[in-house]
């Protein structure tokens, strides 16, 4: 557990993540099959390598050299083509995401199925843009999903190795479309509190930080104790993570986030936060919420005025002071935790990053 590796800052990381992903889809640009539009080749090249935190990836890095894991830097490293993996997975989860959410932008550009819906109407083809829209993205993401299978098991890695993580990624797999449906079912439910934390603790938090860490950890040969502590980190984390999404989702500047503030609130996606909200909110502000909340024509005076119905019902001070909490919890477990120090200290500087950011 106390292997002697080479540094690698944020930055540093990132950069060779990005490289393993361009040169795995320049791999892919080779085995196109011959007579086909490559419409969509094109398009995921472009979304995947268009940014994004590379969130998955990082704590997939440091759960492996936790876990003892060697790194000795360069090109062509398993455990970078591993981890960058994940993000692949990501850009499934994403662009499957924006469909069922309906959202038209991502990361600054049109969300995939805008982007060929728009393709279909500036064509002036037959049929339906929407549904053609809709239609190609569905296949650009379950092309992801395939290509992210794919790049985890030609990692490099032994054989051995792959098996222990991919048992990992499986779980990841499962609990995100598991997490999907209940986001879905609890959008025509109750909106309970309790049922926004199930989504987001299956939908985002154990997919961006725990999973990731355990799969990173595992394929480091790590024992079942240590996957259980990184549990107890991730968790509380990516629950964290994922309430400073909601809550940028809503108050957020669109400029930095890339992302439209009034998607989530015309959609009426059922948020911790307006869980909170609902619950707090006196015969008045309930009303207003009723109206306004999931009301696609929602406009940008609707907009300001739900801000301040859930600022006055003290729901997002709740949702800072959960945060904090979340976060807090998982820096203690990882003070004791039977970490690298080179890990404990990068895992502690993402976990700042996570809960304290503007994207």
């Amino acid at each position: 557990m106390t292997a002697t590796v080479a540094p690698t800052d944020a930055s540093g990381l990132r950069t060779r993540v990005d490289a393993e992903l361009a040169a795995f889809l320049d791999r892919q640009a080779l085995q196109w099959p011959d007579g086909t539009p490559r419409g969509v080749f094109t398009a995921l090249h472009r979304f995947v390598l268009a940014g994004g935190k590379r969130l998955r990836p990082q704590f997939c890095y440091w759960g492996w050299r936790g876990a003892g894991g060697e790194d000795a830097g360069g090109g062509d490293t398993p455990i970078v083509i591993a981890s960058a993996a994940l993000e692949l997975f990501h850009a499934f989860a994403l662009i499957h995401d924006d469909i069922l959410d309906r959202s038209d932008q991502r990361r600054g550009g049109p969300t995939v199925h805008r982007l060929f819906a728009d393709l279909h109407a500036r064509s002036a083809w037959r049929g339906d843009p929407e549904a053609y829209g809709r239609n190609t993205a569905l296949l650009c993401g379950d092309l992801c999903a395939a290509w992210s299978d794919q790049m985890f098991h030609e990692c490099g890695l032994s054989r051995d190795d792959v098996h222990r993580g991919y048992a990992v990624f499986a779980t990841m797999r499962t609990e995100v479309i598991a997490g999907e449906y209940l986001d879905l079912v609890s959008g025509v439910g109750d909106g309970s509190v309790a049922s926004a934390l199930t989504v987001i603790r299956l939908k985002a938090a154990r997919y961006t930080v725990t999973r990731p860490l355990q799969i990173g950890a595992a394929l480091a040969g790590a024992p079942a104790e240590l996957l259980a502590t990184l549990a107890e980190f991730g968790d509380p984390l990516g629950d964290a993570f994922q309430l400073r999404d909601d809550v940028l989702g809503v108050f957020g500047d669109p400029n930095v986030t890339g992302k439209p503030v009034l998607d989530d609130l015309r959609e009426g996606k059922p948020t911790v936060m307006m869980a909170l909200a609902r619950a707090a909110a006196d015969r008045a502000q309930g009303a207003r919420l009723r109206e306004l909340f999931g009301n696609p024509s929602l406009d940008a005076d609707g907009a300001a005025e739900l801000r301040g119905i859930i600022e006055a019902t003290g729901a997002r001070e709740e949702i800072e002071r959960m945060i904090r909490v979340r976060a807090e919890a998982a820096l203690r477990v990882l003070s004791d935790a039977p970490l690298t120090p080179a890990a404990r200290r990068a895992l502690a500087d993402l976990a700042a990053r996570t809960v304290h950011r503007t994207t």
